[in-house]
Protein backbone atom coordinates (compact mmCIF):
# COMPACT_ATOMS: atom_id res chain seq x y z
CA UNK A 1 0.00 0.00 0.00
CA UNK A 2 1.20 3.24 -0.80
CA UNK A 3 1.02 5.57 2.12
CA UNK A 4 2.10 9.11 1.89
CA UNK A 5 5.44 9.86 3.11
CA UNK A 6 8.36 12.21 3.12
CA UNK A 7 11.77 12.48 4.26
CA UNK A 8 12.97 15.73 5.98
CA UNK A 9 15.36 17.24 8.31
CA UNK A 10 18.99 16.42 7.14
CA UNK A 11 19.98 13.93 4.59
CA UNK A 12 20.65 10.80 5.45
CA UNK A 13 24.07 9.53 6.41
CA UNK A 14 24.00 6.02 7.31
CA UNK A 15 23.52 7.13 11.03
CA UNK A 16 20.22 6.35 13.41
CA UNK A 17 17.10 7.87 11.92
CA UNK A 18 14.28 9.31 13.21
CA UNK A 19 10.55 7.64 12.13
CA UNK A 20 7.88 10.29 13.31
CA UNK A 21 4.26 8.58 13.89
CA UNK A 22 1.37 10.88 14.78
CA UNK A 23 -1.59 11.09 16.54
CA UNK A 24 -5.07 9.87 16.27
CA UNK A 25 -6.31 12.64 14.29
CA UNK A 26 -2.33 13.62 13.11
CA UNK A 27 -1.08 13.46 9.33
CA UNK A 28 2.23 13.70 8.04
CA UNK A 29 1.29 17.55 7.13
CA UNK A 30 0.49 18.54 10.56
CA UNK A 31 4.05 17.87 12.28
CA UNK A 32 4.56 21.17 10.05
CA UNK A 33 8.87 21.99 10.81
CA UNK A 34 9.20 19.54 13.81
CA UNK A 35 11.04 16.94 12.15
CA UNK A 36 13.58 20.06 10.40
CA UNK A 37 14.04 21.07 13.65
CA UNK A 38 14.92 17.22 15.56
CA UNK A 39 18.37 17.14 14.16
CA UNK A 40 18.37 13.61 12.39
CA UNK A 41 16.97 12.73 8.98
CA UNK A 42 13.70 11.54 9.66
CA UNK A 43 10.58 9.81 7.94
CA UNK A 44 7.73 11.19 8.28
CA UNK A 45 4.20 9.42 7.06
CA UNK A 46 0.40 9.33 7.42
CA UNK A 47 -0.71 6.08 8.64
CA UNK A 48 -4.07 4.30 6.78
CA UNK A 49 -6.97 6.55 6.82
CA UNK A 50 -5.30 9.81 7.65
CA UNK A 51 -3.70 12.36 5.57
CA UNK A 52 -3.26 11.59 2.23
CA UNK A 53 -3.18 8.32 2.44
CA UNK A 54 -5.61 5.62 1.30
CA UNK A 55 -9.14 5.84 3.35
CA UNK A 56 -9.24 2.87 5.83
CA UNK A 57 -12.46 1.05 6.99
CA UNK A 58 -14.79 2.63 9.99
CA UNK A 59 -15.29 1.18 12.29
CA UNK A 60 -11.65 0.20 13.05
CA UNK A 61 -10.90 -3.06 15.10
CA UNK A 62 -10.35 -1.76 18.94
CA UNK A 63 -6.69 -3.30 17.70
CA UNK A 64 -5.71 -0.90 15.53
CA UNK A 65 -2.90 0.17 17.73
CA UNK A 66 -1.68 -3.06 17.91
CA UNK A 67 -2.16 -3.71 14.31
CA UNK A 68 -0.35 -0.25 13.02
CA UNK A 69 2.78 -1.73 15.03
CA UNK A 70 2.65 -5.08 13.24
CA UNK A 71 2.60 -3.26 9.94
CA UNK A 72 5.78 -0.63 10.94
CA UNK A 73 8.83 -3.19 10.23
CA UNK A 74 7.62 -3.81 6.61
CA UNK A 75 7.44 0.54 5.94
CA UNK A 76 11.10 0.79 7.30
CA UNK A 77 11.98 -2.09 5.14
CA UNK A 78 10.68 -0.07 2.68
CA UNK A 79 12.76 2.85 3.24
CA UNK A 80 15.89 0.75 4.48
CA UNK A 81 15.24 2.48 7.76
CA UNK A 82 18.30 0.02 9.92
CA UNK A 83 18.49 2.43 13.31
CA UNK A 84 15.26 3.48 13.84
CA UNK A 85 14.67 5.99 17.04
CA UNK A 86 10.63 6.08 17.17
CA UNK A 87 9.27 9.30 17.60
CA UNK A 88 5.64 9.09 18.56
CA UNK A 89 2.52 11.41 19.43
CA UNK A 90 -0.56 10.40 21.16
CA UNK A 91 -1.56 7.23 19.43
CA UNK A 92 2.02 7.21 17.71
CA UNK A 93 3.22 7.12 21.25
CA UNK A 94 1.40 4.12 22.13
CA UNK A 95 2.37 2.26 18.31
CA UNK A 96 6.01 2.96 19.48
CA UNK A 97 5.26 1.61 22.60
CA UNK A 98 3.76 -1.60 21.40
CA UNK A 99 6.26 -1.93 18.38
CA UNK A 100 9.68 -1.93 20.75
CA UNK A 101 8.08 -4.22 23.69
CA UNK A 102 6.79 -6.87 20.80
CA UNK A 103 10.48 -6.39 19.51
CA UNK A 104 8.61 -5.88 15.85
CA UNK A 105 11.09 -3.34 15.78
CA UNK A 106 14.45 -2.64 17.63
CA UNK A 107 14.84 1.09 17.89
CA UNK A 108 17.75 2.87 19.03
CA UNK A 109 15.45 5.01 21.07
CA UNK A 110 12.25 5.98 22.03
CA UNK A 111 10.12 9.70 22.15
CA UNK A 112 6.97 9.49 23.58
CA UNK A 113 4.87 12.44 23.75
CA UNK A 114 1.58 12.54 25.20
CA UNK A 115 1.98 8.67 25.65
CA UNK A 116 -0.87 6.27 26.61
CA UNK A 117 -0.41 3.13 28.14
CA UNK A 118 -4.11 2.70 30.05
CA UNK A 119 -7.38 4.37 29.36
CA UNK A 120 -8.17 6.96 31.76
CA UNK A 121 -11.64 8.57 32.14
CA UNK A 122 -9.95 12.16 31.34
CA UNK A 123 -9.23 10.70 27.88
CA UNK A 124 -13.13 9.36 27.44
CA UNK A 125 -14.56 13.01 28.13
CA UNK A 126 -12.35 14.58 26.23
CA UNK A 127 -12.84 12.31 22.95
CA UNK A 128 -16.64 12.72 23.66
CA UNK A 129 -16.58 16.61 23.72
CA UNK A 130 -14.74 15.96 20.26
CA UNK A 131 -17.54 13.93 18.97
CA UNK A 132 -19.73 16.34 19.95
CA UNK A 133 -17.57 19.39 18.55
CA UNK A 134 -17.23 17.58 15.57
CA UNK A 135 -19.28 20.08 12.99
CA UNK A 136 -17.21 22.48 14.42
CA UNK A 137 -13.62 21.06 13.97
CA UNK A 138 -14.32 18.87 10.35
CA UNK A 139 -13.46 22.17 8.81
CA UNK A 140 -10.31 22.08 10.15
CA UNK A 141 -8.95 18.88 9.83
CA UNK A 142 -10.49 18.35 6.40
CA UNK A 143 -7.46 20.53 5.48
CA UNK A 144 -4.95 17.92 6.34
CA UNK A 145 -7.00 14.58 5.54
CA UNK A 146 -8.34 13.52 2.26
CA UNK A 147 -11.19 11.53 4.28
CA UNK A 148 -11.61 13.73 7.06
CA UNK A 149 -14.84 11.75 8.14
CA UNK A 150 -13.40 8.57 8.11
CA UNK A 151 -10.18 9.66 9.80
CA UNK A 152 -12.17 10.87 12.62
CA UNK A 153 -14.62 8.36 13.55
CA UNK A 154 -12.06 5.39 12.67
CA UNK A 155 -10.36 7.24 16.20
CA UNK A 156 -13.00 8.54 17.58
CA UNK A 157 -15.36 5.20 18.14
CA UNK A 158 -12.85 3.21 18.71
CA UNK A 159 -11.93 4.85 21.95
CA UNK A 160 -15.46 5.38 22.84
CA UNK A 161 -16.55 2.10 22.35
CA UNK A 162 -17.06 0.62 25.91
CA UNK A 163 -15.17 -2.69 24.93
CA UNK A 164 -12.03 -0.33 24.81
CA UNK A 165 -12.20 0.53 28.41
CA UNK A 166 -10.02 -2.00 29.02
CA UNK A 167 -7.48 -1.49 26.72
CA UNK A 168 -4.19 -1.78 28.77
CA UNK A 169 -0.46 -1.67 26.88
CA UNK A 170 1.65 -1.77 30.30
CA UNK A 171 2.84 -5.00 29.76
CA UNK A 172 4.70 -4.42 26.19
CA UNK A 173 6.72 -1.81 28.50
CA UNK A 174 9.44 -4.21 30.62
CA UNK A 175 10.88 -5.88 26.80
CA UNK A 176 11.53 -2.16 26.43
CA UNK A 177 15.71 -1.81 26.88
CA UNK A 178 16.39 1.04 24.17
CA UNK A 179 16.65 4.90 26.18
CA UNK A 180 13.28 6.70 26.56
CA UNK A 181 11.84 10.04 26.90
CA UNK A 182 8.74 10.82 27.62
CA UNK A 183 7.16 13.89 26.77
CA UNK A 184 3.98 15.17 28.82
CA UNK A 185 2.10 18.28 29.40
CA UNK A 186 1.02 18.56 32.55
CA UNK A 187 -2.65 20.33 31.17
CA UNK A 188 -2.91 17.54 28.85
CA UNK A 189 -6.94 17.23 28.13
CA UNK A 190 -6.11 13.73 26.93
CA UNK A 191 -4.18 12.05 29.84
CA UNK A 192 -2.56 12.87 33.14
CA UNK A 193 0.77 12.62 34.59
CA UNK A 194 -0.11 9.11 36.18
CA UNK A 195 0.40 7.48 32.05
CA UNK A 196 3.60 8.75 32.68
CA UNK A 197 3.94 7.02 36.52
CA UNK A 198 3.31 3.89 35.04
CA UNK A 199 5.71 3.75 32.57
CA UNK A 200 8.79 4.62 34.66
CA UNK A 201 7.40 1.99 37.00
CA UNK A 202 8.33 -0.57 34.38
CA UNK A 203 11.32 1.10 32.62
CA UNK A 204 13.08 3.01 35.88
CA UNK A 205 15.50 4.65 33.16
CA UNK A 206 13.29 6.45 31.18
CA UNK A 207 13.45 10.35 31.46
CA UNK A 208 10.33 12.55 31.90
CA UNK A 209 10.10 16.00 30.42
CA UNK A 210 7.22 17.56 32.33
CA UNK A 211 6.11 20.54 30.83
CA UNK A 212 4.13 23.18 33.00
CA UNK A 213 1.01 24.23 31.78
CA UNK A 214 1.03 22.60 28.05
CA UNK A 215 -1.70 20.57 26.50
CA UNK A 216 -1.72 17.31 24.22
CA UNK A 217 1.08 18.77 22.18
CA UNK A 218 3.67 20.13 23.90
CA UNK A 219 6.10 20.08 20.75
CA UNK A 220 4.48 23.24 19.55
CA UNK A 221 6.64 25.11 21.98
CA UNK A 222 9.95 25.51 19.75
CA UNK A 223 12.29 25.22 23.34
CA UNK A 224 10.44 22.02 23.62
CA UNK A 225 11.89 20.65 20.64
CA UNK A 226 15.02 21.94 21.37
CA UNK A 227 14.60 19.97 24.38
CA UNK A 228 13.76 16.77 22.37
CA UNK A 229 16.72 17.65 19.62
CA UNK A 230 18.97 17.54 22.44
CA UNK A 231 17.90 14.19 24.14
CA UNK A 232 17.75 12.98 20.96
CA UNK A 233 21.62 13.56 20.09
CA UNK A 234 22.20 11.75 23.43
CA UNK A 235 20.84 8.78 21.43
CA UNK A 236 22.85 8.81 18.71
CA UNK A 237 25.67 9.30 20.78
CA UNK A 238 25.27 6.88 23.55
CA UNK A 239 24.71 4.04 20.57
CA UNK A 240 27.87 5.02 18.32
CA UNK A 241 29.80 4.97 21.79
CA UNK A 242 28.27 1.48 22.01
CA UNK A 243 28.64 -0.16 19.21
CA UNK A 244 32.56 1.11 19.04
CA UNK A 245 33.36 -0.19 22.56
Amino acid sequence: MQLERKWMGPPRDGGPELVLLHEGLGSLAQWRDVPDRLGRPALVYSRQGYGQSPSVAVPRPLTYMHDEAARLPELLALEHVREPILVGHSDGASIAIIAAGSHAVNPRGLVLIAPHVFVEAISIESIAKARDAYSELRPKLARYHADVDGAFWGWNRAWLDPGFRSWNIEAFLPAITAPVLIVQGDADEYGTLAQVDAIQRAIPTAEALIIRGAGHSPFRDPSVVASIARKIGRMVETGLANSNS
